[in-house]
């Protein structure tokens, strides 16, 4: 039996190692005849160790080694079975014909579980309904030499031959379907007089030709599921791959093997396969950078792996330094007619201009990601016809949707291409116009959705109007979602306000947004956000404002950054320019946020006397805020007070907070001294914890625990959590206490807050015996 599939395998991982014929028989222990009869199809399938011995010799990896044993074993001699058996279809000799198989890469790499896919599609063939393999995805991603790969893998399994087409779905003027079946028909064997004149007749007639005939097809760039369909084998023992840029999600009853981005280590290896491992393990870490550079797109490693490979003393690290700039990258990503901007171009031109134009602007989004309501204001587009460009992106392969959300995303060197795009052909003011409308928009959203986290909102003031009601989050958790979704757009907006001289609408947004910061004090952002704040208060000259957030800001390096000596002179700021002002309010705060700083800066004594004149000046004022303000005074009072041993003395001073709760405070919704008495409650459980009161302490941490878990406030809840674990330590309900732990550590890492490290202290003394009763130790 001629083993074809075998020989070409052999030949093309010799000549892709770069050995002759006599270096590998050498290495393999073969005769140079020997090893030239295998490669030429004229010995049979050889025996497993001298595949071994052939795969030593080619340093193949397991997977590589696997497909040469199993093309190796189709070609072996298989004994008689008896009648009633099936058995493979006899091998008839291919003709000659005009549709071959491109050549294979003998340096293709990765893409196993894609292959073994499709091994499988042709191991358990059913030719009632032979299988269809659709591979799409973006341009650059690999899809033809994948196919062609897999095409002469699978080589063994069609003994009828491999027939591939190219029909040309990225030219003006894709393949006909009617010329397609024509040169199909005439390589297997059709005379020109003989193939029907209609399409539906030349489909009906290639139908019959494959009925019994076990062969490959390969339907390389497809235009459309119009293309394809005619083209399809109805009952055979045939497998076809397709491939397209665009998904052909029409197509029924096909299987969709996956191709996803090079891994890291997959990307060094294509790499290490084209230049050779000795440059690649000199410089090990410039190569990790320049698959990184390369976005891991297989074609952009490619070119880069080519360039280097015919400059053969260039280090990695003097092309990895070029790709760094990413305002040149896509023009050093070529190699002859290797050219990643080349790839992405055929398929931008097959945009309408409406998609074209959504691609472009989509571009100036912020962050990692953007809703097809930003891809709306950007374009200039009403938003239901964005979202369908958008996902006329995505299937064309030019944008990546996001598994859950409906937010899309670039991949790294197609943002860098849609920029230029954006360059190109979009007048600088109109672009600068999409920006800035797409800004105002999300500024007026962002500030109308942390305006929702205002429990206590001023009578004097009416919350700020969404741009679009219809759409605008309607209550806490909507609004959270969108705030955390679109944070980097947000975000940036304001820093382009800011920059602009829209100095009020900084200061809006900044006020509404630091209701919502209480709830995420992790983010670090917060510090940006009120120091915009501050700097456009002070280009309007008011001192109240500049006060306000200076107070906001050193909340935030407090609490987001930990920067406490930024913190104490923030609020020494916020005090002077409070006192200048006349405002009472941030003269009260102000006090409180420096004693914060003082006591995280270890001077608790100065702190404590800070906290007193801030308790003792906001009790003096009459106004609901005050009264709030108050509280926070004296709680914070009370914890360090209990820090530094004077838990009784703490214990009365947050009772009088808990009194004030109770009392309530007028034009305040219940909801917000709830919240109040929660935090209240949980500094009253950690005072009678350090007074040896546990039982009691238990009830009021649970207490707060629920209310700020029913809160959502995981920034409160967590740290209460804590508290109640360590509670249950000293109740010596251990396996309970390491569950509420476990918990506690968890979030506050999630979270980032300093008392991760206790949580973690407390875990690690509890140890849980080989009968799973916690004991406490150390």
């Amino acid at each position: 039996m001629n083993n074809g599939g075998f020989a070409a395998r052999l030949h093309a991982l010799r000549t892709g190692a770069g050995l002759s014929q006599e270096a590998l028989a050498q290495a393999a222990g073969l005769s140079v005849r020997a090893l030239s009869d295998l490669e030429r199809g004229r010995s049979r399938g050889p025996q497993r160790r001298t595949v071994q011995a052939l795969a030593t010799a080619l340093r193949l990896d397991g997977a590589a080694a696997a497909e040469l044993e199993r093309a190796a074993g189709l070609g072996r001699p298989r004994p008689h079975r008896g009648a009633g058996i099936a058995t493979r279809p006899e091998a008839r000799p291919v003709p000659h014909h005009p549709l071959q198989l491109p050549r294979d890469l003998g340096d293709f790499t990765a893409r196993g579980p894609a292959l073994n896919r499709l091994r499988a599609l042709a191991e358990h063939l059913d030719p009632a309904h032979p299988p269809v393999a659709v591979v799409s995805g973006q341009p650059g991603l690999g899809k033809t030499a994948f196919a062609v790969h897999a095409a002469h893998t699978l080589t063994p399994h069609f003994p009828h031959g491999q027939y591939a087409i190219d029909l040309r779905g990225m030219d003006p003027r894709p393949t006909p379907p009617r010329e397609a079946l024509a040169r199909l028909l005439r390589a297997l064997g059709t005379a020109d007089n003989a193939v029907p004149t209609t399409t539906e007749d030349r489909s009906g007639l290639l139908r019959s030709l494959l009925r019994d005939r076990r062969i490959l097809l390969l339907l390389d760039n497809a235009a459309d599921e119009n293309q394809v369909r005619p083209l399809l084998p109805g009952r055979s023992p045939s497998l076809t791959l397709v491939t397209s840029r665009n998904t052909l999600a029409g197509l029924e009853a096909v299987h969709r093997p996956e191709l996803t981005l090079l891994r890291r280590e997959e990307a060094v290896e294509l790499l290490t396969r084209v230049i050779g491992p000795e440059r690649v393990n000199r410089e090990s870490q410039a190569a990790r950078d320049l698959a990184d550079l390369c976005g891991h797109l297989p074609l952009a490693v490619r070119i880069a792996a080519q360039r280097l490979a015919a400059r053969p003393g260039e280090h990695l690290a003097k092309l990895a330094t070029r790709l760094a700039e990413s305002t040149t990258r896509l023009d050093t990503l070529q190699a002859g007619s290797l050219q990643v901007r080349a790839a992405f171009t055929l398929s931008y031109r097959q945009l309408p201009p409406p998609t074209r134009t959504v691609f472009r602007r989509a571009s100036l989004a912020d962050g990692p990601d953007f809703s097809p309501q930003s891809a709306a204001l950007l374009a200039g587009l009403p938003l239901r016809q964005a979202a369908r460009c958008a996902q006329d992106l995505t299937d064309a392969g030019l944008l990546q949707p996001h598994p859950t959300a409906d937010r899309y995303r670039f991949h790294d060197l197609l943002h860098l291409f849609a920029a230029e795009q954006l360059a190109e052909e979009d007048e600088p003011a109109h672009t600068a116009g999409a920006q800035n409308r797409a800004d105002l928009w999300t500024l007026h959203r962002a500030t109308a959705a942390a305006q929702l986290f205002d429990t206590a909102p001023h009578p004097d003031t009416s919350p700020a109007p969404d741009p679009d009601p219809a759409t605008a989050p309607a209550d806490h958790e909507q609004a959270r979602v969108w705030l955390e979704a679109e944070k980097a757009q947000w975000l940036a907006a304001l820093g382009r306000a800011q920059a602009r001289g829209l100095h009020r609408q900084v200061i809006d947004t900044a006020e509404a947004m630091h209701w919502f910061s209480d709830r995420t004090p992790h983010w670090e952002a917060w510090a940006q956000v009120f120091q915009w704040a501050v700097d456009s208060a002070r280009a309007l000259g008011s001192k109240r404002d500049e006060a306000v957030h200076l107070n906001y800001l050193a909340w935030a390096y407090n609490m987001c950054l930990y920067d406490h000596t930024a913190a104490l002179t923030t609020a020494q700021a916020a005090l002077a320019a409070a006192r200048e002002s006349g405002d009472q309010l941030q003269i009260g705060w102000a006090l409180g946020y420096a004693a914060g700083a003082l006591h995280r800066l270890g001077r608790t004594d100065e702190s404590i006397i800070w906290l007193q004149e801030a308790a003792d000046h906001l009790g003096k004022q009459t106004a609901p805020e005050s009264r709030l303000a108050e509280l926070t005074a004296l709680n914070s009072l009370g914890q360090q007070l209990r820090e530094t041993g004077r838990a009784q003395e703490a214990l009365a001073i947050h009772r009088r907070s808990e009194a004030i709760c109770n009392t309530g405070v007028p034009g305040k919704p219940r909801e917000l001294i709830g919240l109040y008495l929660a935090v209240t409650r949980q500094h009253i459980g950690n005072d009678l914890a350090a007074l040896n009161r546990w039982n009691e302490a238990e009830h009021l941490l649970r207490y707060a625990l629920t209310h700020f878990q029913a809160a959502q406030m995981p920034a409160w809840s967590e740290p209460a959590r804590l508290d109640l674990g360590i509670v249950l330590l000293h109740l010596n309900r251990h396996h309970e206490a390491h569950t509420v732990l476990t918990a506690a550590h968890e979030a506050l890492v999630r979270l980032n807050n300093p008392r991760k490290s206790e949580a973690a202290d407390h875990l690690h003394h509890l140890h849980l015996p080989s009968d799973g009763a916690p004991d406490r130790t150390g």
